[in-house]
């Protein structure tokens, strides 16, 4: 049904439509389709993002790729969803409706992690909020249907991904059904969207119904409860525990067996005939009988009501990830199936130059005016130079989206936007305010061994420890970092996507060239936490690795003359998290000097293995049994409190609650005047009576006070400073597209 060869993206014979020429910016309304000569689209994109034409925004990264096979692609931004007329202002596709929530998961972009609205939308005209509905795919896909009943419907985006099978709603706190059904769209989309995208728009094209299409890698689809693609194809069940799919071992590359044909008799005095099977010969069946077997995941009405199944279906979910071995995805929903193919392959880097060199017109469309963009703001003067991470942090979205592959852009399509962001760009001052992407030092790195990454069931390459077989080397980086700015009219680099310290430290000159150019002030790193119980549930690094990693950040910045500083980030409240360890980061805090200036918690995403330890207080990294490991959930809301009042101990309205819980502890020695003491016996008055609200900043995001525009996380934490630090300037993490990429909703 599936398989891992690719088609190349630019290998498409062109549509018809592609006479049209090059739109100056995708059309959103009749009289733009007018001026450029169309009398119907052949696909409309339905985004909640305000329309960016620039490739970090997920609608005009797509649009634009449909556009360069030749498609008239329209964009409906931000619908009035109250009723479908909105849906009707570009008239019905000749192919189909996309439909995305934008950038951001809606329900991450509009609520905060305790369940609060918030005030502003980074991704609409003068950041007004509620512009765009709960769960926007779902209400999006149902108001196109209403509009044009006859329509295909595909959806996509960081939203749809993360909610492809039955999935826990922090936000209803019910276990919800695959967004297939409740959408009733045609078709899902998950991941990197540009291959399924393309080649579904062309077999669309020709001729072939949106419902027999039923083979394209990373999309799912609604079918008859047993339904199979051909005969040939096997499904093992899943459905109980102890029961993860049958692992099969995976064949010696090296050996050579004999078999003997199972019609041969050979009997006294026979000969018999041995045939030698080559190692390409081995593996090639291994792979096809892969090929052609679907897991049978718990159904619905099963994980729903069944904590230790819905840990066991997230298990399988994740070791089933790697597009080198994943197999199909199958789960019942009532009388029906969702059905799921293995994740598409991932683009190589000519594929990634072609997505990000299109003629973007790399600015907000005319209509919006002088209206301010935040996302647009952060992100203008920011280049993504790959996608994808390998850390696979439980909290993080970036596996269930990007994939743990790491795709990357050429040095000479990244200089070339660079120069396109230096001669194009209004404002520009010299300032690349962010080289980047999920993590900000994957660029490039791979497995040494491609048969290896195919093959491999890890759930992260650098936890527990860094893989034997991980290329870690930083030297692509490093001569990408130098080119760059060696550009004319490029005053400085920065870096100000997430560092991967602990890949970082195995390359000191990485390191010192970081240091040295690329740092702006501050730089932001993510250990997360202190103590080994939180720690392994996040499959985050000890401090050991961050120690080295501030020493070195500390010897190169003082050899260089400068003043700089870390911004460590912290999550409250994780899964595996105790008052005791949150007392003990509390006391690392003091100790080094910090204040945290943000305070936020634990966001449950959909999908995410943390979210899986939230819901059912197990374990999910191993092999889930009702008897298995039991992991410690903060979910009441003093308990939530308190751990986000143990990052903040500085604040005397946090002090009451610290000394009852410290005293609780049996921990009165860390309450008094003295430098050793954690709290003082004493409170301010007017102080202590009520706590004032924090602000709200989801880790989902990364967002900086004022609202950045990504998507990288898929949870909330908190930011240190240094005590008494000078002030240094912010950078925001990349922004993600969703349909068709990153992160990190």
């Amino acid at each position: 049904m599936t398989t891992t060869a690719a088609k190349p993206l630019t290998s498409y014979r062109k549509h018809w439509a592609q006479r049209f020429g090059i739109a100056p910016f995708l059309p959103m309304s009749r009289a733009e389709m007018d001026a450029l000569g169309w009398d119907e689209c052949d696909i409309i994109l339905v985004t909640g993002d305000a329309y960016i034409d620039h490739p970090s925004f997920g609608m005009a990264l797509v649009g634009r790729l449909l556009e360069a096979q030749g498609f008239r692609v329209g964009i409906i931004s931000q619908p009035d969803w109250h009723s479908s007329t909105d849906f009707k202002r570009l008239g019905m596709p000749k192919l189909f409706f996309g439909i995305t929530a934008g950038n951001m998961d809606s329900m991450v972009n509009r609520y905060t992690a305790d369940r609060k609205i918030r005030s502003d939308d980074a991704y609409t005209p003068n950041a007004e909020p509620n512009r765009r509905p709960d769960r926007a795919v779902v209400v999006y896909a149902q108001r196109a249907r209403e509009a044009f009943p006859a329509a295909n419907i595909v959806i996509g985006s960081i939203e749809a991904s993360l909610r492809r099978i039955a999935h826990y709603d922090y936000w209803s706190d019910k276990v919800r059904h695959s967004v297939l059904p409740d959408s009733k769209a045609d078709l899902l989309i998950f991941g990197n969207a540009e291959r399924a995208l393309v080649e579904l728009s062309h077999r669309l094209a020709k001729g072939e119904a949106i419902e027999s299409i039923r083979d394209l890698r990373g999309t799912g689809f609604m079918a008859p409860r047993g339904w199979k693609p051909t005969a040939e194809w096997a499904e093992v069940d899943s459905t109980m525990l102890d029961m993860p799919g049958a692992v099969q071992a995976h064949p010696d590359p090296y050996a050579m067996e004999t078999t003997t044909p199972a019609a041969a008799k050979v009997g006294a005095g026979d000969t018999a005939i041995v045939r030698v099977i080559s190692r390409a010969e081995r593996l090639a069946q291994h792979k096809n009988a892969r090929a052609h077997t679907a897991i049978r995941l718990p159904s619905f009405e099963q994980v729903k009501d069944d904590p230790v199944l819905y840990a066991h279906a997230s298990r399988v979910f994740h070791l089933e990830s790697n597009p080198g071995n994943a197999r199909a995805l199958v789960q019942g929903h009532g009388a029906r199936d969702v059905w799921l193919n293995p994740p598409p392959v991932p683009l190589t880097t000519e594929e990634m130059d072609h997505v990000f060199g299109l003629p973007y017109a790399r600015a907000p469309h005319p209509s919006y005016g002088a209206a301010r963009i935040p996302a647009w703001e952060m992100i203008r003067f920011s280049i993504n130079i790959m996608r994808g991470c390998f850390g696979g942090c439980t909290f993080c979205s970036i596996t269930e989206h990007e994939g743990r592959i790491i795709q990357s852009r050429s040095e000479n399509s990244i200089l070339h936007e660079i120069e396109q962001i230096r001669d194009k760009t209004p404002g520009f001052t010299g300032v690349i305010s962010d080289l980047g992407g999920p993590t900000a030092n994957m660029y490039r790195m791979a497995c040494k061994d491609p048969e290896i990454e195919n093959s491999c069931r890890r759930l992260s390459c650098v936890y527990p420890g860094i893989c034997e077989n991980l290329d870690t080397d930083h030297a692509p980086l490093i001569s990408l970092y130098r080119k760059a700015r060696a550009l004319p009219g490029i005053k400085k680099i920065l870096v100000g996507s997430g560092l991967r310290y602990d890949l970082a430290v195995r390359s000191p000159e990485y390191v010192k060239e970081l240091v040295t150019h690329h740092v702006g002030g501050y730089l932001k790193i993510a250990p997360e936490h202190t103590q080994e119980g939180p720690l392994s549930k996040m499959m985050k690094p000890g401090m050991g690795a961050y120690e080295r990693f501030r020493q070195m950040f500390d010897k190169y910045s003082k050899e260089a003359g400068k003043e700089q500083y870390l911004i460590p980030y912290f999550i409250a409240a994780h899964p595996g998290t105790t008052d005791e360890d949150m007392l003990q980061l509390a006391l690392w805090l003091k100790k080094n000097g910090f204040r945290l200036d943000q305070v936020q918690t634990f966001l449950p995403t959909p999908l995410a293995l943390a979210t899986a330890m939230w819901h059912t207080e197990k374990n999910p990294l191993r092999k889930v049994t009702t008897e298995s490991e039991k992991v410690a959930v903060v979910r009441g809301g003093r308990q939530r409190k308190l751990h986000k009042a143990f990052l903040r101990y500085h604040d005397p309205d946090n002090w009451p609650l610290l000394r009852e819980t410290l005293k609780a502890m049996g921990r009165v020695d860390l309450i008094g005047p003295g430098k050793r003491h954690l709290i003082p016996a004493w409170q301010p008055a007017g102080t202590g009576t009520s706590s004032p609200p924090q602000r709200q900043t989801a880790h989902a995001d990364k967002r900086p006070q004022k609202s950045a525009p990504a998507t990288r996380r898929s949870t909330t934490a908190a930011a240190a400073k240094p005590a008494k630090s000078p002030p240094a300037r912010r950078h925001p993490d990349v922004p993600r597209h969703p349909l068709s990429r990153r992160k990190g909703g």
